[in-house]
């Protein structure tokens, strides 16, 4: 038995006995419904209503001609829809009444559908960037992605806000493709050779680049030995880094080795420190853009998740690929990042808020009881605690 199916059949049910149902659903779209047929009804009905049709509104029994003109009229974008059907999902509906709870059910299915398809969409992008060396098309992705969080927290009646789940999502990290793997760790080398040479590039990517942008994890321990000789200001060549990784020990737990720090004058180039650290970073922010993909579709597919707690979740998810976004940006020189996601101004309704969430008013709660004794005096008023003037 599939509820959300359920849900949709007894939705149209209860629209189609009593056609003042609708003025419960204005926050309900057709697109919100997973079976075609149903979209097309669902349109359908709204048609009709907006066309005036004579069973809107009216008193007494509802004419047939509301479910026969409504099959007439989905028919034109659907087929296999008979008045068999309609009169089928007139019985699917136990309450009429209950109309803007079954529209919540639907409505929460088609949130989840749709972030599961749009993070799957920036997930797709982000490989098929990292294939081509580049990030526009997973940074459009990921504000489209946002764009469509922040309208279904509008259409729930929630505050979109970045919300740390309580477990972490099942999803491991995406890594780029196979075919850009080789090329990636190359840039990698390249850079960490001409910092190591040209001690005074430091300063063109210190700003923005950091050690987790490095796909090979040794190249980013590699990165911040070189970060924390130029912090100290300690002069940067290959014996002063192998000296640095042995003090942090990374040479005797087998994260370094000592060919792989003097290997690095090997592999000298000429070559532009930001131009390199430019490529390293597109790698880093196509990565993190499949992996904070990869995290939202997760969450997404977890159906134990209510709308409102996966939204904030899947922007929580995000935050990663926000914070590798805002440092491009400042490596590109470009404008100041995006702020944070805020609930946009004129949303819904407070009455269609509430009949989305279908809850019922909350008692109000019990006012405390009144002191006996004497009021305490105001804050002002009290002396001053020892030992403060």
């Amino acid at each position: 038995m599939n509820p959300l199916l359920k849900a949709e059949q007894a939705v149209l049910g209860a629209v189609l006995i009593d056609p003042d149902q609708l003025a419960h659903l204005d926050w309900l779209a057709a697109v919100h419904f997973y079976r075609p047929v149903h979209q097309a009804l669902f349109a359908a009905l709204r048609k009709l209503r907006s066309d005036g049709h004579p069973a809107t509104g009216a008193e007494g029994p509802v004419p047939l001609s509301w479910v026969t003109d409504a099959v007439d009229e989905a028919g034109l974008h659907v087929r296999g829809l008979t008045a068999v059907y309609a009169h089928a999902l007139i019985s699917a509906c136990p309450r009429p009444a209950h109309a803007p709870v079954y529209g919540r059910m639907v409505l929460e299915g088609a949130i989840h559908r749709t972030v599961a398809q749009h993070a799957a969409r920036l997930h797709q992008v982000a490989r098929a960037d990292a294939l081509q060396g580049k990030v526009e098309g997973a940074l459009h992705s990921a504000d489209v992605l946002i764009g469509v969080l922040t309208d279904l927290a509008r259409r729930w009646g929630t505050e979109p806000r970045p919300v740390a789940p309580t477990t972490a999502p099942a999803a491991g990290p995406a890594v780029p493709p196979p075919v850009r793997a080789n090329q990636v760790a190359e840039d990698e080398r390249f850079l960490l050779a001409v910092l190591t040479e040209q001690p005074k590039a430091m300063a063109e990517v210190v700003d923005w680049l950091r050690s987790g942008d490095f796909t090979d994890p040794a190249h980013g321990q590699l990165y911040r030995c070189l970060g924390a000789l130029q912090h100290r200001g300690e002069p940067i060549d290959r014996i002063t880094l192998l000296w640095e990784a042995q003090r942090r020990g990374l040479l005797a737990d087998g994260t370094l080795s000592g060919e792989q720090l003097t290997s690095l004058g090997d592999d000298v180039i000429p070559g532009s420190a930001e131009w390199l650290g430019e490529r390293v970073m597109r790698s880093s922010l196509t990565r993190t853009a499949a992996a904070s993909a990869r995290a939202v579709q997760a969450l997404a597919e977890d159906e134990a998740l209510g709308p409102g707690r996966l939204i904030n979740y899947a922007l929580h998810a995000l935050g990663p690929l926000d914070e590798v976004r805002a440092r491009w940006q400042t490596a590109k020189g470009g404008p100041a990042p995006k702020a944070p996601v805020t609930p946009a101004a004129g949303g819904p309704p407070p009455a269609r808020v509430q009949a989305a969430r279908a809850r019922s008013t909350p008692h109000p709660a019990p006012s405390p009881p009144a002191r006996t004794g004497p009021a305490p005096a105001p804050a002002s008023a009290r002396s001053p605690s020892r030992g403060h003037p």
